[in-house]
């Protein structure tokens, strides 16, 4: 998993075991920040935003964009922005199927991250990554350095939100990218979209109790979980759920398993993704003694999400409807 740290689910197996098969669900010479390509300034421009702490001023779009983690790369394919894509890397999971014909247009330029070798000689003009990890200074992809070669950059705000990810911080995300891409009817159009199916869900499941959560990303000694920062914790009270980790003042982080029993979680949500299966998570947790009067260990109550619709992106309206349907089977 990248450091932060769909097709929707259609057919959910029953309490106590809720564990559906987890799948959830748009010829330019070297830019600069100072110069991007094109010769005449695009309407509304030149365009100046600031990105966790970040000022970039753009003379006009982007026309060569290089995307890194899996969020990054559908929203600009979300807003139909695969012509100016110059190359993509490092996913959790297929895109989802709607993008796909795109996608496979696009250069991929390393499983992972790209080395700066490799992201230099895509001749980019703006790096879009999801994690902060996709900004590693030690591998040359800092966005003060990107700078320095006249390339604009754009981080997730997720990583730099003072306070708590939630939907204005997913609109916030949209619009500025479709702005700096001059196509800000398109954001509009798609915020609207993610807007209207989450309150659809909300609001079926608002009288309804909601269940504890605890969030299983992965861990042995102790448990990786999504605190109250992130989209994550977001994506659960949306659902008709609550975060048992909520106060941990991060989007990911490690936590005791003595404080997992102590929080006695009614239900569990597995994030999945990597090499580690759903079900051998799942048997860790069950094997484990010290966890077996866990009410949602006891109960084999688990539900799964991909960790692609777990972070901010185009995906949260999908985790969204597929959480609340597994937590509020009888209000899908």
């Amino acid at each position: 998993m990248p450091s932060y740290p769909s097709a929707l689910l259609r057919a959910l197996l029953p309490v106590p075991l809720l564990i559906p098969l987890a799948a959830c669900g748009a010829p330019a010479g070297p830019a600069t920040g100072a110069k991007a390509a094109g010769s005449d300034a695009a309407p509304g421009f030149p365009y100046t935003v600031t990105n966790c702490g970040v000022s970039s001023t753009y003379q006009a779009p982007p026309r060569r964009a290089v995307a890194m983690n899996q969020h990054a790369t559908e929203i600009l394919l979300a807003l139909g922005l695969e012509d100016r894509m110059a190359g993509t890397a490092y996913l959790d999971d297929a895109v989802l199927p709607a993008y796909r014909p795109a996608y496979d247009k696009i250069k991929v330029l390393a499983k992972e991250y790209p080395s700066r070798e490799v992201l230099l000689g895509a001749n980019p003009d703006f790096v879009y990554g999801g994690y902060s990890s996709a900004f590693d200074k030690a591998q040359g992809r800092d966005r003060e350095g990107l700078a320095k070669s006249g390339i604009n950059s754009r981080l997730s705000v997720e990583y730099c939100t003072d306070g708590k990810v939630g939907l204005d911080q997913l609109r916030t995300e949209i619009t500025e990218v479709a702005r700096t891409f001059a196509v800000p009817e398109r954001g509009e159009r798609l915020i609207a979209d993610e807007r209207r199916r989450i309150d659809d869900v909300s609001g079926r499941v608002k009288d309804k109790a909601r269940p504890t959560v605890f969030v299983y990303d992965s861990g042995e000694a102790s448990a990786f979980t999504s605190g109250g920062k992130g989209i994550g914790n977001e994506i659960v009270s949306l659902a008709g759920g609550t975060n048992v980790f909520a106060d941990l003042q991060d989007t990911f982080g490690d936590v005791s398993w003595e404080k997992v029993i102590e929080r006695k979680p009614e239900v569990v949500l597995i994030y999945d993704y990597g090499g580690t299966t759903v079900e051998a998570k799942k048997q860790r947790l069950l094997n484990d003694p010290a966890l077996a009067q866990v009410p949602a260990i006891r109960n084999q109550r688990f539900v799964v999400l991909p960790l692609s619709c777990a972070v901010l992106g185009v995906r949260v309206a999908d985790a969204v409807e597929a959480l609340g349907r597994q937590l509020h089977p009888a209000a899908a």
